[in-house]
């Protein structure tokens, strides 16, 4: 297998490997049933080796789908065979350390580990390298695991202390795994600071890919905010609606959907509207005429606050997490600002602050800012670092192989 390097690599792509034959590369994926950030990743990894051969757990995805994402067949885990995967796949918890690593990749040369889950767990051996861009440690075993329980209907009764007993097994062998990469790398410096508490292991930083906007130019603002995720606990959207509810005169646009509509949509007051599940097109229409785009998760990254900057809306978030890092907040080039909690009262003084100084932030600022987290910076910076690690590596093999002398 030929490894063909992409035009916009021409000349970047090295490969120190064994003299005369051809590096074989393997990208593993935790699994394929939807197409998100880390499907976005994986597409651009594919991108710099097209001619990777792809492994993981399950994959769900239309023939389509796959195309998009840069390849034509995936190489699944015993775990395809099992029922009802896209609804229950979380069910199959307890499997996937044991699943991941019964794929056998002892032909390759290279691995590259896409994981937000157990990817990251495949077994390699001495000879091959193994390079892991973790997108996080399993949130939901490690500090979202009380929430993980709560929506789960598991945190209380004898389900919980089975659930409970599954995710500390989960933990060990999370940690354990997280010495089998060669390097890590990752999408933050929170995560990585994450990677070096949980793992104690150093990661290096390659931001994500963006799907940066195709408009020429930024559009003028409408009349409404903005939030938009799936509607779900974590992603709090409640106190962004209950702060907006304070604020009559400022409008709020919803768009997302969950178990958490019905609830919200009760609670809203007549300046805030739910447009539910809206298309990648219609969600970058409501960004691009948005007066801010405003969130209060505690996101990894979070791509889509650099998405409603490529549109010019600047962003209102919590000032935690990847926000620190994707939002500039002060200074003459602002794109946005932060608030310190995630409670309405605070929410709505940051909005104020906003109001009171919107022509202030330029939305070709934030296009400009956003254009930096774009899909051929990632390809240049992996294939930038993963030479390094496979020079280092081939290196390392090189002084290894040489006789040692006895006196």
């Amino acid at each position: 297998m030929v490894v063909r390097t992409p035009a916009s690599l021409k000349g970047l792509i090295k490969l120190p490997w064994k003299l005369g034959t051809v590096m074989r590369v393997a990208v593993v994926h935790d699994w394929l049933y939807t197409i998100g950030g880390a499907e976005q990743v994986l597409r651009e990894i594919l991108a710099c080796y097209p001619d990777a051969d792809v492994f993981t757990l399950f994959d769900l995805l239309s023939v389509e789908e796959r195309w998009k994402l840069g390849f034509e067949k995936s190489r699944t885990s015993f775990l395809q065979k099992l029922p009802m995967l896209a609804r229950y796949h979380r069910s199959y918890l307890p499997l996937m350390g044991i699943a991941i690593e019964q794929f056998d990749l002892s032909s390759y040369d290279l691995v590259i580990s896409s994981s937000y889950a157990v990817a990251k767990g495949v077994i390699t051996g001495p000879d091959q390298l193994h390079v892991a861009y973790v997108h996080s440690p399993m949130r939901y075993a490690w500090d979202l695991q009380h929430v993980y329980l709560k929506e789960s209907g598991y945190d209380t009764g004898l389900k919980s202390v089975i659930a409970r007993s599954i995710l500390h097994r989960m933990r060990l062998w999370d940690v354990r795994t997280a010495h089998g990469p060669d390097a890590i790398f990752t999408n933050s410096q929170f995560v990585a600071r994450r990677v070096k508490k949980i793992y104690g292991r150093d990661a290096r930083v390659i931001y994500p890919p963006v799907t940066l906007s195709s408009r020429d130019t930024a559009l003028p603002a409408g009349n409404h905010f903005l939030a938009a995720s799936r509607l779900v606990p974590y992603k709090r959207i409640e106190p962004i609606v209950r702060a907006f509810n304070a604020m009559p005169d400022l409008k709020l646009v919803v768009a997302g959907d969950g178990p958490e509509a019905g609830r919200l949509k009760k609670l809203a007051g007549p300046n805030v509207n739910f447009a539910g599940f809206v298309s990648d097109r219609r969600l970058r229409e409501l960004m691009a005429t948005a007066r801010a785009f405003v969130f209060a998760a505690e996101e990894d990254f979070g791509i889509v606050l650099v998405e409603a900057q490529s549109e010019g809306a600047p962003v209102l978030a919590l000032g935690r997490g990847g926000a620190r890092e994707s939002i500039a907040a002060g200074g003459p080039h602002a794109t946005g600002m932060y608030f310190e909690s995630p409670d309405p009262a605070s929410i709505a003084d940051c909005v104020r602050s906003f109001v009171a100084r919107e022509t202030a932030i330029s939305r070709a600022d934030c296009r400009q800012h956003a254009a930096f987290f774009s899909a051929e910076r990632f390809r240049r910076q992996l294939v930038s670092a993963v030479n390094e690690e496979l020079e280092h590596f081939h290196a390392g093999r090189q002084r290894r192989s040489l006789p040692r002398l006895v006196a």
